[in-house]
């Protein structure tokens, strides 16, 4: 597995993330060592978890495993706003991005990982509180020792830049990644993130890079339903992005089509294509991959050392195209 700088920072990390939102959910501990193991095996040094997965039994099953481990040889991201026992934010302070709240969750994520620092500490998504409470927060993290990179996950673009420009007017450590919502079939991050992201500089580390199973080869042209007991039946059940109401539609199959068709010219999953579309997009820096078993890891490593031609990556561009709103749309006809 290669190796890449995130963003501008000299932070070397794996060009897939392993992402952990499964560990304690779908994976118990011992199955979740398994899949580190096996992400370390093929290369990956590049980890994210959250304080609010599996309240916090997440983050504990990673602190488990890297006791036995060298800290050093791991980038260790993980997330602070929604808090592990109130993610309902129905207690005062129990939740957001206040001061008081990232200061005692910071601490208690160190604690669930066994380890004196966090390589990445990410807002997990924007809030009310003050941006300058956040960010200075954030910076004081930095400068005590405790956090070594931050980011955020979750903004609109103007929040993001608004936040690396506080951060550099106030001379306070400012965001060196950002982690959005992007893969084949959601690609509106192109329109503002994207391009924030390259000018100033950010990694990027998307999530849900197969939109939660749509572009693994297991939906296809003709399904009238989602498949019984995967991720989609259960988004529609408890109301995620993800769900067969958003997506089963013609544009989707029409995208799964040519990943499909595209995936037998190289011989490779479906998965593996759509992962390889991802991290090889300008500005992408790792995404993150997930697993609830050795089978889908496996399949997703896959997608690391190799290329799609120039032709494919432009046919699986051509199709998942999404036709551009205003002001958009204006700027790509005048070239600016």
């Amino acid at each position: 597995m290669d190796y890449r700088y995130l963003g501008k920072t000299g932070l070397q990390v794996s060009e897939l993330c392993l992402g952990s939102m499964t560990f304690g959910r779908e994976c118990d501990a011992a199955l979740s060592h398994q899949l580190l193991d096996r992400f370390v095996a093929a290369g990956g040094n590049f980890i994210d978890t959250a304080d609010v997965y599996s309240r916090g039994g997440s983050e504990e099953i990673l602190g488990q495993w890297l006791s036995a481990k060298d800290r050093d040889d791991f980038v260790i991201a993980t997330k602070v706003r929604f808090g592990t026992d109130d993610p309902a934010n129905r207690r005062p302070n129990r939740s957001g991005l206040s001061r008081k709240h990232i200061m005692a969750e910071v601490d208690a994520s160190l604690r669930r990982l066994g380890t004196d620092h966090i390589d990445l500490y990410q807002v997990h998504n924007w809030d009310p509180a003050p941006l300058e409470e956040t960010l200075s927060a954030l910076n004081d993290l930095v400068r005590a020792g405790k956090v070594r990179y931050v980011g955020a996950s979750n903004y609109a673009g103007w929040q993001l830049q608004k936040a690396i420009d506080l951060s550099m007017m106030n001379g306070w450590a400012r965001f060196s990644c950002l982690q959005p919502l992007y893969n084949l079939l959601d690609r509106e991050t192109e329109w503002e993130l994207l391009p924030v992201c390259r000018n100033e500089g950010l990694g990027v580390i998307p999530w849900s890079p197969l939109r939660g199973g749509w572009l693994t080869g297991k939906f296809h042209r003709g399904m009238s339903a989602p498949v019984a007991g995967t991720r989609i039946e259960i988004a529609g059940e408890r109301g995620w992005s993800e769900s067969w109401e958003r997506y089963g539609n013609e544009r989707s199959w029409s995208i799964v089509d040519a990943l499909t068709e595209v995936a037998g010219e190289v011989g490779k999953s479906p998965a593996q294509v759509a992962l390889n579309w991802v991290k090889n997009r300008p500005g992408i820096t790792a995404p993150i991959i997930g697993a609830r078993n050795l089978e889908q890891l496996d399949d997703n490593l896959g997608a690391a050392g190799w290329a799609l031609t120039a032709e494919q990556v432009e046919r699986l561009d051509r199709v998942s195209a999404v036709p551009l709103p205003y002001p958009y749309e204006t700027h790509a006809r005048l070239g600016v």
